[in-house]
């Protein structure tokens, strides 16, 4: 999900210097949860294959470099692998996390459909590089599958002689998905070898709620520069079970919030509170319309909200003319506040996303940080409406918590559960920005643009008094997969307009006052900074609401 890169130059044989990271669990035991489905089993059928987890793993090799500074990244092999099923490739990661990873092992089911089986042991194998010295040895191999299959990883051997075929298997073309490099974990460049060596992450290319791909959890490696999302030659698994009994039912959904939801903690000096959805349209909210100037009440439940359709321009959501009314509603309302909760399949149904959305009546001006100077920024990033959210990753095939997505402004990051903050037992922390809302992991003044020119937007996050328990506070508002009327959307859900008004002052007018106001040894940065800040950050439009969001249907994206 997320990942770092390291350039290794070696001039001599590598020293193992560093110690073994160690595994990683969360802090407290996993509960026993509701039954029903394949969810939390071990195990997760795709169809014709069923594949588990390996997290036992074995190291093969190490590299470090020289000096005790550490490289931080080990190659393992799965052991323990349960009898029928069968290697699909190696496993790497940096040495400076826990032990957390896996790679998923597989066997064929007895819902074959075709001639062929859906699981075949490679050809042979090729060389794509190496180490051979006289003390230290390693080898890299890529599986050569037979016509029709497809490799799923690679293979590490510390011995020059080409790995058994029993090693790995190969799958069915049809039962996998094109996958492509996501981070880049290391670059090395060694005297023992004569090409430059790369290791990369992968990701099936389609992540989105309705993709069938499945990470193997496994790398791909080779003698030459890649870039970023280019497609290899190993493969992803296709998850064929249009059931997803692997996904979490209605009872599973509550004891996983139950369970893991975070508390939200919103900034001491936090003057824009969040409220609820109802809250919010019974103390004032008014709907207009294109061409009318005069704006009507929204019903308490939204239900007088246009419904469906796209953000076509004809309708937006406004606070009430009235000054005192206004204010109130600016401020929010945290006790009515809960977070609205969609829950969707994620890596073709082997995680559950619980995607927890919060509102806020009004988003704050931002503050421009310049060296040691904070300037207010007057009317600039203020709009009416504000949507953000995090999201929780869970693993299906334990219940375990991986990862939780921190959204901010238009990115964000994918932090994994074990540099998380907990509050209690396995809930996690979240910190939401002054003003603009911004999820972040921990406290502190996160600045939005090239920080290392010390210019940007700051985003302050710090616990207080204002606190969201979501474990508490919540709604599940959809999770489509559970089947048509399962879970009962709200009719606000389906407005697909602004919720706000299209800000009429001139933003870029704004952004040159406070231009004017800065040094002249800086306005050349600041002025590209403005060039690299959101839409939003201007307030040219309104938000829109959840289900209008690219990540609704797709991934979340940094």
């Amino acid at each position: 999900m997320f990942g770092c890169k390291s350039l290794l130059c070696w001039d001599s044989v590598p020293e193992f210097t560093d110690p073994d990271p160690l595994p990683f669990s969360l802090p407290s035991p996993l509960p026993q949860w509701p039954q029903g489905g394949s969810f939390a089993s071990g195990r997760i059928c795709l169809g014709e294959i069923e594949v588990l987890k390996a997290d036992k793993l074995e190291k093969v090799w190490r590299c470090t470099t020289l000096r005790g500074k550490s490289l931080g990244f080990t190659f393992y092999r799965p052991l323990e692998i349960p009898e029928g099923f069968f290697c699909l490739g190696h496993y790497c990661q940096s040495n400076d996390q826990p032990l957390r990873g896996y790679v998923l092992v597989a066997r064929e089911t007895n819902a074959s459909v075709s001639e062929f089986p859906a699981l075949e042991k490679p050809l042979g194998y090729s060389l794509i590089w190496s180490i051979d010295s006289h003390d230290e040895c390693v080898y890299f191999w890529l599986p050569n599958p037979p016509t029709g299959y497809k490799a799923m990883g690679i293979v590490v051997t510390s011995s020059p002689n080409e790995p058994e075929v029993e090693e790995v298997r190969c799958v069915r073309a049809d039962l996998t998905e094109t996958c492509e490099t996501s981070d880049l974990l290391l670059t090395i460049k060694s005297k023992y070898a004569k090409n430059v060596f790369q290791v990369w992450n992968t990701e099936p290319c389609d992540r989105g709620m309705l993709a069938r791909g499945v990470s193997v959890g496994t790398f791909f490696c080779g003698s030459s520069y890649f870039d970023s999302e280019q497609v290899v030659d190993i493969a992803c698994l296709k998850n064929l079970d249009s059931s997803l009994h692997a996904m979490p039912n209605q009872n599973q959904i509550h004891a996983l919030i139950q369970h893991y939801g975070p508390t939200v903690y919103f900034h001491p000096d936090e003057k824009y509170l969040p409220s609820s959805v109802q809250w919010f349209f019974k103390n004032g909210a008014v709907l207009y319309t294109a061409g009318s100037s005069k704006g009507k009440a929204i019903e308490y439940a939204g239900s007088n909200l246009p419904s469906g359709g796209t953000n076509d321009g004809a309708f937006w959501i406004d606070l009430p003319t009235d000054e005192d009314a206004k204010n109130n509603l600016k401020k929010g309302n945290i006790e009515s506040a809960e977070l609205y909760v969609h829950v969707k399949p994620a890596l073709g149904g082997a995680f559950t996303d619980i995607v927890m959305w919060v509102f806020c009546p009004f988003n704050g001006p931002a503050t421009l940080k310049v060296a040691l100077m904070n300037i207010e920024m007057g009317k600039v990033g203020e709009h009416v409406g504000d949507w953000e959210h995090f999201t929780l990753r869970i693993s299906n095939f334990s219940g375990e918590l991986w990862s939780v997505f921190f959204s901010q402004h238009s990115g964000g990051q994918w932090v994994n559960a074990f540099d998380l903050e907990f509050i209690k037992g396995n809930k996690p922390i979240v910190y939401s920005s002054k003003d603009g809302h911004a999820s972040f992991p921990h406290s502190g003044t996160y600045l939005q643009g090239p920080s290392k020119l010390g210019i940007g937007v700051r985003n302050d996050a710090a616990k207080s008094k204002f606190i969201v328990d979501s474990s508490i506070k919540y709604e599940v508002v959809a999770a489509e997969y559970l089947g048509e009327g399962v879970i009962t959307e709200p009719c606000w859900l389906q407005y697909m307009r602004e919720w706000g008004p299209t800000i009429v002052y001139d933003s870029r007018s704004e952004i040159d006052k406070i231009i004017d106001m800065l040094p002249l040894f800086v306005r050349f940065s600041v002025e590209n900074l403005f060039e690299l800040f959101p839409t939003e950050l201007y307030g040219e439009e309104g938000p829109t609401g959840p289900k209008e969001k690219d990540n609704w249907l797709g991934d979340e994206y940094c």
